[in-house]
């Protein structure tokens, strides 16, 4: 079967006919609600953007090769990415996040507000922990908007959340809700899921972070009964803000930071979808659950498949039907 197939939900019992890539994606979200969504999302960026007003300069100290040097920014506007822009084509291209201060993680379109230190990472450095940790998120993240574009509408799905990542678990998470107690995915499912990954990861897309209150976050998903739940508790903990992220038009909440660009994924197997709880008459939720590497890293066949099978474990991240703690493995962890 080609990679290139498309979910499509013929019953609640199934969803298991499927129709060639080419047709055009449907989202189980209105489009009127993404619309309405993106449209904020701009609105309150270029409001941020005009905010910033008189323009500082800031020096921003590079750490890292070929060699060590000072550059002259703009605070609030220039971003880790602008300062590779002044090192090489090689850094803009390898960099997948940032370190500021040595210690504090940064996405690479995240405007720098004062003068640091800044290192630039990528998949190949002696401690990859922290750059990976942001490469599971981002997978995760990655996975709610290509199960928007798998499913159609009628699977009426409602996306819940991503546990914070935990790379020793094996798979990357998030969490679904469908208007149907007894779906078993085929593996012709969870290859059109996969496919959806390589095709977002193909399109090189930014991945931008936006800082909100809470308000304008309540507006923002209205249309989402969980998003909406989760939203106060997430804003008491982070002083009344709410962090979005943003990929082609998929809009989420995450504490963060991810990496840059969808094209640091690689191959990427989305493994299992796991009944975890009923919820409602007719819906349940399901946890879908994968594994991927950045993009260039090779394995033969044989460890893939060591790292397939693991993925397929039940993750320990806890479960989209306890009771929602901010301190616990939601989105912000």
């Amino acid at each position: 079967m080609s990679a290139a197939t498309k979910l499509h939900k013929t019953s609640w019992c199934a969803l298991r006919q499927l129709q060639q890539y080419r047709t055009k994606a449907s989202f189980s979200a209105s489009s009127a609600s993404i619309s309405k969504r993106n449209e904020l999302f701009n609105q309150e960026q270029r409001r941020q953007r005009d905010a910033v007003g008189r323009i500082d300069k800031i020096e921003v100290r590079y750490l890292g090769l070929p060699e060590d040097v000072t550059l002259v920014m703009n605070s609030n506007i220039s971003t880790p990415y602008n300062c590779a822009q002044h090192l090489s084509e090689g850094h803009c291209k390898r960099s997948a996040l940032a370190l500021i201060d040595g210690s504090v993680p940064w996405d690479m379109h995240r405007p720098l507000q004062d003068s640091c230190t800044l290192q630039l990472l990528n998949f190949h450095v002696s401690e990859p922990h922290v750059v990976n940790k942001a490469f599971w998120r981002t997978c995760s993240f990655m996975l709610g908007a290509a199960l928007n574009r798998a499913f159609k509408p009628e699977a009426n799905l409602q996306l819940h959340s991503f546990p914070g990542p935990n790379i020793k678990s094996g798979s990357f998470v998030h969490d679904i809700v469908l208007q149907t107690k007894d779906w078993q995915p085929s593996k012709e499912e969870m290859r059109a899921i996969s496919a959806e990954m390589v095709k977002l990861a193909a399109q090189d897309l930014r991945i931008e972070r936006l800082d909100i209150q809470q308000d304008l976050a309540q507006e923002m998903f209205k249309d989402s009964k969980y998003k909406s739940e989760q939203l106060p508790s997430i804003a008491q903990q982070s002083h009344g803000k709410v962090t979005l992220y943003r990929l082609g038009d998929h809009i989420d909440i995450s504490r963060g930071p991810m990496v840059g660009s969808t094209s640091f994924l690689g191959k990427c197997t989305i493994s299992t979808a796991q009944k975890v709880a009923e919820e409602g008459p007719s819906g349940a939720f399901y946890r879908i659950q994968g594994v991927a590497l950045p993009a260039g890293f090779q394995l033969n066949h044989v460890a893939y498949g060591v790292l397939e099978e693991r993925s397929k474990k039940p993750s320990p991240a806890r479960l989209p039907n306890e009771p929602f703690e901010e301190q616990q493995q939601l989105q912000l962890s």
